[in-house]
């Protein structure tokens, strides 16, 4: 997720310890000391990891990995070949990953980009849907200056066509505060478009509206594995049907 995030998740605050400056953004970096929870264990990486080690990060229990692909429509992760190719080569599930910047471009133009980069999906049963990372704004207002209706037809404009392009729902990557200020806490997504939620606590808390349960948690910023901490709310097999969208 953009760096950004962990000035962005100040509802976990009490858990976040150190504060570092990163693009004139507070970004928040300390994982918090509470344990793992339950679920299949999983990472996010972006060009701010590098080269990852990915035999290292298997090893260690890590079964899937999101890697950011875009942003925008004017930046591709450069590392995104060794990071994408080497989870899927040690046997992880992966996918990738696009963080809007709903201020610049539409959202269909943005899905388009985000296909067109990476973004893509296939069944091969080890693709999950591509993520749109959908949070607070690290170059300024946090809405990026729109309305909560326009933030709705924006991230529908997104979906859609990456529904269109690809045939799958994005997966959503918010957190419960920025869904609910940005977009007025709208349950409109939920019944196609599976939760990535963001919380570095304990606890999950309180969900985006109409999503009665997560997909995927990240829940560090740092710890056993290179990036943020996650975990899938199941088993591999039931991973496998997501990435698969049924029966592979």
């Amino acid at each position: 997720m953009h760096r950004s995030m962990r000035s962005a998740l100040r509802a976990a605050g009490a858990a976040l310890l150190a504060t570092v400056t990163v693009a004139a953004a507070a970004l928040l970096g300390a994982a918090p000391a509470h344990a793992a929870p339950a679920g299949l264990p999983g990472m996010d990486v972006s060009s701010y990891q590098g080269n990852v080690n990915w035999s290292g990060a298997w090893a260690n229990g890590a079964r899937f990995a999101y890697v950011k692909a875009t942003e925008g429509t004017y930046y591709t992760n450069p590392y995104f070949a060794q990071q994408y190719n080497g989870s899927y080569n040690v046997g992880m599930i992966r996918g990738s990953y696009h963080f809007a910047r709903p201020d610049t471009t539409s959202g269909a133009t943005q899905a388009n980009y985000f296909v067109d980069h990476g973004g893509g999906w296939s069944k091969d049963g080890r693709t999950l849907p591509g993520a749109l990372d959908i949070e607070y704004n690290p170059y300024g207002a946090t809405c990026y200056g729109l309305s909560q209706a326009s933030m709705r037809s924006w991230i529908a404009s997104f979906v859609n066509q990456y529904h269109a392009r690809t045939g799958r729902w994005a997966t959503i990557y918010t957190t419960t505060d920025w869904w609910s200020t940005c977009t007025g806490n709208t349950a409109q997504f939920a019944a196609n478009n599976p939760l990535w939620i963001a919380r570095y606590s304990s606890s999950v808390g309180t969900l985006p509206a109409g999503w009665g349960t997560y997909s995927f948690w990240q829940w560090a910023s740092s710890g056993t594995f290179p990036g943020d901490q996650n975990v899938w709310n199941g088993t591999l097999d039931r991973l496998r049907v997501l990435a698969c969208n049924g029966p592979c």
